[in-house]
Order: structure tokens, then C-alpha cells, then sequence
């Protein structure tokens, strides 16, 4: 080995070294109050967040439910608590509003609402429930003092039962989970697709 090459590896080396030393000294300097002081996580603004789980028949209808307490129907979901993660929040409200233990698949669509009055900005999260099957369906067993009742219905009737946002987020779904792909949403809509005025 010359004296220039020994030179270039002991400089390769020590340039290796400063790096794993960069390395180490950022990981031991790292701690969980360099993260943000709680005063800083407080003032960071809360969105709220949902899961909705969509659920078809092999006739390709989806599940949705009629609440007791307003007009328009719903597919099974709701408010994610704290400290849950979307996914299971999902897979609890399905126990809780149909009965079944099924745990949902992929992400197909998540859908920023922005803020209205009385209610804050929120991100929906929708996954895919799979086709269910008949006898997961005869199984369904509805609370009562929440639901009243549960329908197939085809894309024409969710857009009848259901608010226009909802029924706009749960077409998107469908399609995202004919494609096999994943849709970005904002207030319903296709994120790049302007809605027509």
C-alpha cells in the first residue's frame, strides 16, 4: 500500500467515524422533552377523527344503517376516542353497531372536513369491510336505542339516505376499492377534482 493510499483510508475512516459519532451524539441529545414542551403539544390545533367502515353483498349494494336519533342514514362508524388508533377504532364500532367481531382492511379513503359551525375540522378515515358474507349479515344484532335499522343499498340510494358529503366519501370508496387504490379526499370530493359550481 502506498503512503497516499494509506493516507485516503485512515481520512475515509475518520470520516466514517465522525459520522457515527454525529449519529451518536444526536440519539443521546434526543429526549422527550426536545420534543416539544407540553405549553407547545396544547397549542397545536385538534382536529377530531372518525372510521367508517364500508361493507358490500356480492350484488356489489352497501351497508348502511338508520339511526334513531336523525333523518339520514350512515354506514357503520363513528368517533375515534382518545388514545385509539383509527383502525381499531373502527373495528370497535362495527362490534358496537352491527355485532360482529370483523376487523376492516385496507385504508381506501381519508377525507378532510374542513370546519363548519359547531363542529371542528376533522379527518375521516374509511376502510374497506369486504364483502360480507350471509351469514355475518343474519348475524348482525343493531343497538336498538341507536339504530333502527340496516339496508343493502345501491350507490343511487346512498346518495338518497345520506347527507351529499357522505355519500360523496363513500362513492370515492367504492371506486378506490374497485381500483385497489387509496383516494385523498377533502370535504368529500377527489383531492385535485374541483367540484362544478
Amino acid at each position: 500500500m502506498s503512503v497516499l493510499g494509506g493516507v485516503r483510508s485512515l481520512r475515509r475512516a475518520d470520516s466514517v467515524k465522525a459520522r457515527f459519532a454525529c449519529v451518536t451524539i444526536t440519539r443521546e441529545e434526543t429526549s422527550a422533552k426536545d420534543i416539544g414542551s407540553a405549553e407547545h403539544t396544547r397549542s397545536i390545533p385538534q382536529k377530531r377523527s372518525a372510521a367508517t367502515v364500508v361493507f358490500t353483498d356480492a350484488a356489489g349494494r352497501v351497508l348502511l344503517c338508520e339511526p334513531t336519533y336523525k333523518q339520514v342514514w350512515e354506514a357503520p362508524g363513528g368517533a375515534v376516542e382518545a388514545d385509539e388508533s383509527p383502525r381499531d377504532g373502527a373495528a370497535r364500532e362495527v362490534r358496537e353497531e352491527l355485532g360482529l367481531v370483523v376487523g376492516p382492511g385496507r385504508l381506501v379513503a381519508l377525507d378532510y372536513v374542513p370546519p363548519i359551525e359547531g363542529r371542528t375540522e376533522g379527518l375521516i378515515f374509511v376502510y374497506d369491510g369486504g364483502r360480507m358474507t350471509d351469514e355475518q349479515a343474519a348475524a348482525i344484532q343493531l343497538p336498538h336505542e341507536e339504530l333502527r335499522s340496516w339496508a343493502w343499498c345501491t350507490v343511487d340510494q346512498v346518495h338518497e339516505r345520506m347527507r351529499p358529503l357522505v355519500a360523496r366519501r363513500i362513492e370515492a370508496a367504492l371506486d378506490a376499492i374497485a381500483d385497489g387504490g387509496v383516494v385523498e379526499l377533502e370535504n368529500g370530493y377527489a383531492v385535485g377534482v374541483k367540484p362544478i359550481a
